[in-house]
C-alpha cells in the first residue's frame, strides 16, 4: 500500500488524517519502504518536539549589557559612599525634629541629651546594612547583564522604571523645597535631593533604551531565530 509522506517525514497520510511514522518504542521511523533508526535521521528520541525559541544578539545587545553593568557599578559605589556623607545630614534632621516636638510640646519633658547621638547611630548602622544589602543585589544585576539572563532584564526594567516614575516628584520637591517630610519638622538639605534627581536623568534614559528594545527586539535586544526546517 503506498503512503503520502509529509515532506520531512516525520507524519503519513492514512487517508483520513495525518499519522506519525515514528515506531511506538521512539527507536526508527518508516520512511515508506523500511524501518530506519531514528538516530541515522537525526530525529530525537520519542514525539516530535517543538524546536525551541532561540535569540540572537543585534547590534544592540552589548552595548545594553554594557550599560546595565556600568549602571549597576556605579550604583554600588553610590550605596557604599552614603554612609561617610549621610551621617552629618541626618544628624540635622533629627535635630530639627526633636525641636519641632518641643515646639509643639512646650511643657512636655526635654529628651534625653544623648538622644540625637543614639538615634544618629541606629540610622546609620541602618544606611550600612542597607548598602551592603545593595552592593549584592547591584552585583548580581551585573553578573545577570553580562550573562544576558531575561530575567535579569525584567527585573532591571521594573526597577529603573519605578525610579523613572518618582523623578517628576522629586524634581517638584527640590524646585519647590516642599515635602512629606518637612511638614512633620524633618527634612533634609535640597542638595541632597538634587543629587538623587541627577543620579536619576541616566536610570530613566536606561529605562527608555531598554523598553524599547523589549518592544523593537526582545530582552537584551536579541532578535528571535526562524526554527530551521529539516
Amino acid at each position: 500500500m503506498s503512503m503520502q509522506l509529509s515532506p520531512d517525514g516525520m507524519y503519513y497520510w492514512d487517508g483520513q488524517q495525518w499519522q506519525s511514522t515514528l515506531s511506538h518504542d521512539g527507536r526508527t521511523r518508516w520512511n515508506g519502504s523500511a524501518w530506519i533508526p531514528v538516530q541515522s535521521q537525526g530525529y530525537a528520541f520519542g514525539a516530535s518536539p517543538r524546536a525551541p525559541v532561540t535569540r540572537e544578539p543585534t547590534s544592540w545587545t552589548r552595548p545594553l549589557q554594557y550599560a546595565v553593568a556600568g549602571w549597576y557599578v556605579l550604583s554600588a559605589i553610590y550605596a557604599l559612599s552614603l554612609p561617610f556623607w549621610m551621617s552629618g545630614p541626618m544628624s540635622q534632621a533629627i535635630n530639627q525634629s526633636i525641636q519641632h516636638q518641643e515646639k509643639l510640646n512646650p511643657t512636655a519633658s526635654p529628651p534625653p541629651a544623648d538622644l540625637t547621638a543614639m538615634v544618629t547611630s541606629f540610622m546609620t548602622v541602618g544606611i550600612v546594612v542597607g548598602g551592603l544589602i545593595g552592593l549584592a543585589l547591584c552585583a548580581v544585576a551585573v553578573i545577570g547583564a553580562l550573562k544576558r539572563w531575561t530575567w535579569i532584564y525584567y527585573v532591571v526594567l521594573v526597577l529603573l522604571g519605578l525610579g523613572t516614575i518618582s523623578l517628576p516628584v522629586n524634581l517638584v520637591s527640590a524646585v519647590t523645597g516642599s515635602s512629606v517630610a518637612a511638614a512633620s519638622g524633618f527634612s533634609m538639605p535640597v542638595w541632597i535631593t538634587w543629587i538623587g534627581i541627577l543620579f536619576s536623568i541616566p536610570a530613566a534614559a536606561l529605562f527608555v533604551w531598554m523598553l524599547v528594545a523589549l518592544v523593537q527586539r526582545g530582552p537584551w535586544g536579541m532578535k528571535k531565530l526562524a526554527p530551521a526546517v529539516s
